[in-house]
């Protein structure tokens, strides 16, 4: 697909959607009503823009976790897509329907996620010092924060929509991953699950060695299903709309599981 300059694409796409009558859910208080609601009241108050978005997110919603959480999954990232686009310097039109499909939203609140995301993209503070406030929300837990696996994953449902992730895209997303405390391993699990599944290795997929016993293949296989449920993954703050990615990585851990399963019957 033709790429065009960063952010562009995205800005039009949900100018669209915000007069396209796109059906608004029944719940007014939606996620991205309150996304909305908080996005306008911090950064009406603020010269900073996103960065003190994210910022406030340490303190805003206290006596609703559940609301917290999902909060700071979207604006996590909303910001990064867009210091993403900043970084590659172009956004095809590709990465704005994966965009789309994993923020499902009511259209009188698409602008609200234009205005963050041009927020973010427009501030001078750098991806990095974005990663590090968003990585802060979790404290000394960060290495097992599983909204920090969540974003990451998203970010390369992102990356990947136009069928190549771009070198600049992959060191973006290698920082990340560092800044995120995510290790080796387990980064490079979640990029293989993104590649096509030809290329794809599946024991990395499973973070499995080559040579175990097809029992502790199966074993962690089932782990990585149970923790990868949608529901569980929606009870930890991945908002209900939010679900692509969840079944995104559930079909790669289980085409992943196929292939060893088969290799193994022919050896």
């Amino acid at each position: 697909m033709p790429r065009d300059k960063a952010g562009k694409p995205f800005a039009a796409a949900m100018n669209r959607l915000a007069i396209s009558g796109l059906r608004p859910y029944e719940a007014a208080m939606s996620i991205w009503f309150r996304l909305g609601e908080f996005v306008t009241r911090i950064s009406s108050s603020t010269r900073s823009g996103a960065a003190d978005v994210v910022d406030a997110l340490r303190t805003i919603f206290v006596g609703d976790p559940e609301l917290r959480r999902k909060v700071a999954f979207s604006v996590a990232m909303i910001a990064l897509s867009a210091k993403m686009a900043k970084a590659d310097g172009i956004v095809t039109q590709d990465e704005v329907h994966a965009f789309r499909k994993i923020f499902t939203m009511p259209a009188e609140e698409a602008r609200n996620v234009a205005r963050l995301f041009d927020l973010a993209k427009q501030d001078v503070a750098g991806f990095e010092s974005y990663a590090e406030r968003i990585a802060g929300l979790c404290g000394s837990g960060r290495p097992n924060c599983g909204m920090l696996t969540d974003i990451l994953d998203g970010l390369f449902f992102i990356a990947k929509a136009d069928g190549v992730l771009h070198e600049r895209e992959g060191r973006f997303l290698h920082r990340i991953a560092q800044i995120f405390q995510i290790d080796e391993a387990r980064y490079q699990a979640i990029l293989a699950r993104h590649v096509e599944l030809g290329d794809a290795d599946p024991y990395v997929v499973l973070g499995v060695e080559r040579g175990q016993p097809f029992d502790e293949v199966r074993k962690r296989y089932r782990k990585l299903v149970a923790e990868n449920h949608p529901d569980r993954l929606i009870a930890r703050g991945l908002p209900q709309e939010f679900v692509a990615i969840a079944t995104t990585r559930i079909a790669a851990i289980n085409a992943a599981y196929e292939l060893i399963e088969k290799g193994l019957r022919h050896v």
